[in-house]
């Protein structure tokens, strides 16, 4: 039964890699791969000879021998464990995706705009590259790509250097996702299952980041694509520029900044605090969304109530349920495995095969380029049992969060930004992919001589 189990796994997770191939949504493979996984797991409950405790990080003392009620109640309340511990991802998520689109609902991104002020495509490099580098540790860098992305097509018009920067942004928000616990998917799960503190997190994998930003950035502004200056860098504002965009943009930044001080000071989870956050927003959201209203009403007597649309509301139906539903699928497949202890056995596997765990985590972010790097860093969670801030687990965040910039669909930076510009998979690979690759190990080197020389570990 087991070998069915990881047949059906690899199965699914190729499914999962193969999505534009296949043009079926990730989603539906994840979600088919965890609900097989798990039925298999209760249809040959008697036949399996070990169970992982999750909560204990430590195989069930004589599991082989229970009665099947027993191991039946065991499954009911590991299934019920995981399900709780993803929802914890997932609420956090949900939470951050409608502040998230609360600011763009007042426009407040257009704020970010007036920063644009020069036209030499070298100073441009630079300003995106930090802007995706600090944006992305606050919204996450799938968001910040979005953002980036978009204005990026209102200062460029140069289809060729669009790529280019599009390709560097990549990169750059990658790299600032990887050292904040709000900034990655991967990060996020990292911090939420207490592998990580958000202050020793920024402490070990800040400079690293810093690192895998500045090589490739400074690399790239010497080609020749980035000399002389744009065409034309005025910036068209849209006609829905509100009034009180920038104020919604600092305070959903703030807000979702607040987050890890919640948890640092009342030690809930980090949903609870992301959960007070969008409560803060959405409240101002209304009252201006009201006072919007009210004026528009006064100018239009024929305004009715019906008009007013609420900002709380539409915000949540922008929110990506999709990307939502495919963590729910691969973050409990997982679980599946890890309860049957072959996650537990594998690890075992590789320590003994490569015994240099810093080999196997460099390896682990450079398959987060080919594989998706949610199953591999919650794979990792399962594999491998050290305590909280454990420097594994700085160097794992580091490894999944930034390796994925070297492939266009490693990453769902990578994967937005190929939508938005129509991206070739193999441009991206001959121009930028090296350039994420000397990033990746610079920043993995400056790791290593941090933990070893510096902070000593």
């Amino acid at each position: 039964m087991e070998t069915i189990i990881i047949i059906v796994f690899l199965a699914g997770y190729l499914a999962i890699t193969l999505e534009h191939n296949l043009k079926i949504d990730k989603l539906i493979p994840a979600l088919a791969m965890m609900a097989i996984l798990w039925a298999l797991v209760a249809l040959g409950i008697d036949g399996f000879g070990s169970w992982f405790d999750s909560t204990k990080h430590a195989l069930v003392d004589g599991f082989a021998d229970l009665i099947h009620e027993d191991k039946m109640h065991l499954v009911e309340e590991t299934l019920l464990h995981h399900l709780g511990k993803t929802a914890e991802i997932l609420v956090f998520l949900l939470g951050a995706m409608t502040i998230v689109e609360i600011i763009d609902y007042f426009n407040g991104f257009a704020t970010i705009k007036g920063f644009i002020k020069t036209k030499s495509k070298r100073k441009l490099l630079w300003l995106f590259s930090i802007l995706a580098f600090v944006l992305s540790a606050i919204i996450d860098n799938l968001t910040a790509t979005i953002v980036l992305v978009t204005i990026l097509q209102k200062v460029i018009k140069d289809r060729q250097t669009k790529l280019w920067f599009a390709g560097l942004i990549v990169i750059n928000a990658n790299a600032g996702g990887a050292w904040s616990p709000i900034g990655d998917v991967t990060t996020t799960m990292l911090w939420i299952a207490n592998k990580v503190s958000a202050y020793e997190l920024v402490l070990h994998v800040l400079l690293p980041s810093i690192i895998c930003t500045i090589v490739p950035t400074f690399i790239a502004s010497r080609f020749k694509v980035f000399t002389g200056e744009v065409e034309d860098t005025q910036v068209e504002e849209q006609e829905s520029t509100s009034r009180y965009g920038a104020t919604m943009l600092y305070l959903g930044l703030g807000s979702i900044v607040f987050v890890p001080f919640f948890k640092t000071v009342t030690h809930l989870p980090p949903y609870v605090g992301m959960m007070l956050s969008l409560a803060v927003v959405a409240t101002f959201a209304e009252i201006y969304s009201n006072a919007k209203f009210a004026i528009s009403s006064a100018v239009d007597e024929e305004h009715h109530e019906s008009s007013h649309h609420s900002p709380v509301h539409s915000a949540l139906t922008k929110i990506e349920l999709p990307s939502i539903l495919f963590f729910l699928g691969i973050l409990l497949a997982v679980a599946a495995l890890e309860s049957l202890g072959i996650l537990f056995n594998y690890a075992e596997v590789l320590k003994t095969a490569i015994p240099n765990t810093d080999i196997v985590v460099l390896l682990l972010g450079i398959g987060s380029a080919i594989i998706d790097n949610v199953p591999l860093v919650a794979a990792s969670m399962g594999m491998f049992s050290e305590p909280t801030d454990s420097p594994l687990w700085h160097f794992i965040a580091y490894s999944a969060g930034t390796g994925g910039s070297m492939l266009i669909i490693g990453s769902a930076a990578g994967v937005v930004a190929m939508g938005m510009e129509k991206i070739d998979f193999f441009w991206y690979l001959k121009k930028i992919a090296w350039l994420a690759f000397v990033g990746f190990i610079s920043g993995g080197l400056t790791f290593i001589l941090l933990r070893d020389f510096v902070l000593n570990v």
